[in-house]
């Protein structure tokens, strides 16, 4: 049987541009995103999430632990 893969949760930021949405990964520097909608740009960051970690793994090299969270600050203007 093959070894248990386990799940790490990676935060994506989520940005709208001024044509479309943008999303990165603070965890994994180069891995990024782009979509016309909200729903798409996640989709395909989540493949893009897949191949870099699986790009890593075939490279040998350790896979960052995620680290990065967010938070919101609300002020008043």
């Amino acid at each position: 049987m093959g070894e248990a893969k386990r799940v790490m949760q990676y935060l994506v930021v989520l940005e709208r541009t001024d044509r479309n949405f943008g999303a990165h990964v603070p965890d994994l520097p180069g891995c990024v995103a782009t979509g016309q909608t909200p729903e798409e740009t996640l989709r395909l960051m989540h493949e893009a999430v897949e191949m870099h970690l699986r790009g890593m793994e075939e490279d040998g090299l350790p896979l960052p632990e995620p680290t990065a969270t967010a938070s919101y600050v609300s002020v008043a203007v």
